[in-house]
């Protein structure tokens, strides 16, 4: 993931203070002491933390799909399918600020442009590193390589786990969360059916 530090030049969006202040009110609220050994640093370590959790709110994920003379693709270079399987991600989920964590897989039929591989991976992290539902997630995705890359056809798939799922409430620690967003040619049933079995080969 993109740390914070990484880009001194970054919009400072996160008011640390405020967070600590906000992290001492629950551990008083639940009955702990947060002046105890245990406790002490635990305000700023969270503050820290939840930089880097949200810092995709500060960044622009069609930042890392603008043109490039490098990827600029011949009419005899562009292939019929790109699909990057297994992108490993983490989120948060915005209804019980608890982590999700999974894999996704991109999918694009270039039109006219291609990107460097390690740009999708980012465009992936920066949308997760937001308060964020699973579903929103993968459309947002979805949207951002449509218009980033303006391809004949897009298919996002992401399988998740969530904690708020396995470790509270129904407690269903074994369950996991499937999600598909599609643009284009790749929203027709044949093509996507082909992709979707390419990317369960990889299991």
């Amino acid at each position: 993931m993109v740390s914070p530090a990484a880009n001194p030049e970054r919009p400072r969006l996160f008011d640390t203070a405020r967070i600590e202040a906000a992290v001492l009110e629950i551990l008083a609220a639940i009955g702990e002491d947060p002046s105890r050994s245990g406790l002490a640093t635990t305000p700023q370590r969270i503050a820290h933390s939840y930089e880097e959790f949200f810092v995709g709110l500060t960044e622009d994920p069609l930042d890392y799909l603008a043109d490039s003379a490098e990827f600029t693709a011949g009419s005899g270079e562009l292939s019929e399918l790109v699909l990057l399987r297994d992108i490993e991600f983490r989120s948060m989920c915005e209804h019980h600020l608890l982590p999700f964590t999974g894999v996704a897989h991109l999918a694009y039929v270039p039109r006219s442009r291609i990107v460097g591989l390690g740009k999708l991976p980012r465009v992936v992290e920066t949308l997760a590193a937001r308060p964020q539902m699973q579903e929103r997630l993968t459309e947002e995705i979805a949207d951002a390589l449509q218009t980033g890359l303006n391809p004949l056809g897009v298919l996002v798939v992401l399988d998740a786990t969530h904690t708020c799922v396995t470790t509270r409430g129904v407690r269903q620690s074994r369950s996991s969360t499937v999600t598909m967003a599609s643009r284009g040619t790749l929203s027709e049933p044949v093509p996507r059916a082909e992709i979707m079995a390419l990317i369960g080969h990889s299991a």
